[in-house]
């Protein structure tokens, strides 16, 4: 581990971890059992975090026929793949077991070209779609015009604000400066809503959306004192372009009976967030916080809450008066985020464990990649070469 990078992954921790989510979604389903309903889905994104929730509730939790898209490193030889191809592999492993339908499309989402592979694979295995879950979280994208990098700026104003320096465990300042109005853009074309679009018009065009088909996407709003970084800097200006497009698609999906909704999800640990500047540190007093009341959830709980409460077989969303559906309504409940400002201003490297639950934020981020799981013997040998069968 080096900050918030991991160099290795290890295949059996990310094979239980994916066992135990897969655990999760079959009792997270209302009615207690598969189907009910979801024939066809596609989950973009689909390797780690609330895209790798998406496709294990789907397929596993309600049974249904199950395309991923996304951009994995193979293993090969003795080099060690990536955390998301292992994940992908003991799902595919225990899909094959049970006799669900999964495949997988390893390759670049933003390509046109992957696109119509998607299109060509449903027409000949799968059929219509019941369920699009676009999850695609990318720094960079590469189109036949140009290409885009996402950056992780404040908007108008430098930031300053607490952080925890991950490779030396010490409360920070974070100092950085406004983007330009070029990065802004760019990271609203990497982030926003116009890929989603893309990939709703190809579905529709090829005929492969079913009636009252349901899209949905992911987002976060965020606290108070994150915001300046987050929800007002360069991320949240490409997620509230992601939202706004949610609206257009809704009225595009109409006339076939679907919806299309975006699901402000709580924060929880992902590589990515890792690298946002305070969301660390937030994240481990909010952990601290809600496990005290049991109220904390993984991806795995959210997304089958998801399903269960609004977007599932027989289910109407709730949603707020932007139209989004709120996932995230016990992490920004006023009493929690009044405990988490009280400690977000005492807390220092001094009390850091004492204030919030660090260590349960870095437990949590070494299982993204394979480590600190129950249960897995690290000292054995293990194969690293595992296959999508």
């Amino acid at each position: 581990m080096r900050g918030f990078i991991s160099l290795t992954a290890h295949p059996d921790g990310c094979a239980a971890q994916v066992r135990e989510q897969i655990a999760v979604a079959k009792a997270s389903v209302r009615g207690g059992g598969p189907g009910n309903g979801l024939g066809n889905a596609l989950v973009v994104g689909s390797s780690t975090g609330y895209g790798l929730a998406s496709l294990l509730s789907v397929c596993f939790g309600y049974g249904a026929a199950t395309l991923g898209v996304c951009l994995e490193k193979p293993s090969e030889e003795e080099r060690v793949g990536s955390a998301g191809w292992y994940n992908l592999a003991e799902a595919h492993r225990l899909a094959a077991a049970e006799g669900i339908q999964l495949e997988t499309i390893n390759s670049d989402a933003f390509d046109p070209q992957v696109k119509q592979q998607v299109v060509e694979t449903l027409r000949a295995r799968f059929g219509k779609l019941d369920t699009f879950i676009y999850s695609l979280a990318a720094p960079r994208r590469q189109g036949p015009d140009g290409s885009w990098s996402s950056v992780l700026k404040p908007i108008g104003e430098p930031y300053s604000g607490k952080t925890i320096d991950l490779r030396k465990h010490e409360v920070t300042e974070a100092h950085i400066e406004p983007a330009s109005d070029e990065e802004i853009t760019d990271t609203v074309k990497v982030m926003g809503g116009e890929d989603w679009t893309d990939w709703v018009r190809v579905l529709q065009d090829a005929e492969l959306l079913a009636e009252g088909c349901r899209t949905v996407a992911y987002s976060y709003v965020g606290p108070d004192v994150t915001r300046a970084i987050y929800r007002f800097g360069t991320i949240g200006r490409a997620k509230q372009d992601l939202e706004r497009t949610a609206a257009d698609l809704r009225a595009q999906l109409a006339p076939l009976g679907g919806g299309a909704w975006v699901s402000i999800n709580k924060a929880v640990v992902t590589q990515a967030s890792a690298a946002i500047p305070g969301v660390a540190l937030y994240m481990s007093i909010l952990f601290k916080i809600m496990k005290a009341e049991g109220t904390h959830e993984g991806p795995i709980e959210q997304i089958g809450r998801l399903f269960r409460d609004h977007i599932g077989p027989g289910m109407e969303p709730l949603t707020d008066d932007d139209g989004r559906i709120r996932l995230d309504d016990l992490e920004m409940r006023p009493e929690v985020q009044a405990a988490v400002t009280e400690a977000w201003n005492a807390i220092t490297t001094e009390n850091v464990d004492a204030l919030s639950d660090y260590a349960g934020y870095r437990h949590y981020f070494e299982q993204l990649f394979g480590f600190g799981v129950a249960g897995v013997d690290y000292a054995a040998s293990t194969e690293v070469q595992r296959a999508l069968v």
